[in-house]
């Protein structure tokens, strides 16, 4: 019996990256877990038979977050299938390089509606269901909200944006409903390449961040007392401090 045993958690782009390890680490706590895909498939029925392998129902769901019709369908099936709806992570998110000056208003605009607006889409489709039951909201930031990288322009907003939503979210549907933010910092899966490891010695803790990291921190907002609401928690390994 984990912390979130009885517990159904939504966990947007899912499929692989941070947002598997978010949702398996879900699961080993107990909670029964849908995630969304938009084309990895294959990807996330594997995630999907791992979440399942732990002892828990799973189901992906393939959803266009900017669609909001697609958005309240994926919420709703979610909440018929489990019987409920305790945990939403806004995970799903896009990353581009560019020089500001070379941003395209289309550029600007699909990253606002990946990692703003898909977020506002989700939660306030969910709210209905997480008023019942003390839900939680987690939405997933970026240390590229908190500092200007010059040639993130459009991420850095969006994600600055999506900061300023979780607050607000969280004095707007406080009681009932707690909602907080992770922002992570340099996230490394896989090889690590040279560039990486330049921001490894930056660092105080003088290693890049995990997945695990930030899935950790995801389970503290998961199962932390409810009166923890509008914070956000950097996991970044002390790089903003430099």
């Amino acid at each position: 019996m984990g912390r979130l045993a009885g517990k159904t958690a939504l966990v947007t782009g899912a499929a692989k990256r941070i947002g598997r390890t978010v949702a398996l680490t879900l699961a080993e706590e107990g909670a029964n877990v849908a995630i969304t895909y938009r084309s990895s498939q294959p990807e996330a029925q594997e995630t999907v038979r791992d979440l399942i392998a732990k002892g828990v129902q799973a189901v992906a769901i393939r959803c266009d977050l900017c669609d909001p019709e697609a958005v309240q369908r994926t919420v709703a099936e979610t909440a018929d299938r489990f019987g409920r709806l305790d945990i939403v992570v806004n995970n799903a998110g896009m990353f581009e390089s560019v020089a500001l000056e070379d941003i395209s208003v289309e550029q600007w605009d699909r990253m606002f509606a990946t990692n703003t607006r898909a977020p506002f889409l989700v939660a306030r489709a969910a709210l209905p269901h997480l008023r019942q039951v003390e839900g939680r909201i987690v939405n997933i930031g970026s240390l590229g909200g908190q500092h200007p990288w010059a040639t993130h322009g459009h991420y850095c907003t969006s994600k600055a944006a999506l900061h300023m939503l979780s607050e607000t979210m969280a004095k707007a549907w406080a009681p009932e409903v707690s909602v907080n933010a992770v922002a992570p910092g340099m996230i490394v899966q896989g090889e690590i390449e040279e560039a990486y490891e330049h921001f490894a010695r930056k660092t105080p803790m003088q290693r890049n961040g995990t997945a695990e990291d930030v899935a950790a921190a995801v389970l503290f907002f998961a199962s932390a007392p409810t009166f923890i609401t509008g914070q956000l928690l950097t996991v970044d390994g002390g790089l903003g401090l430099s």
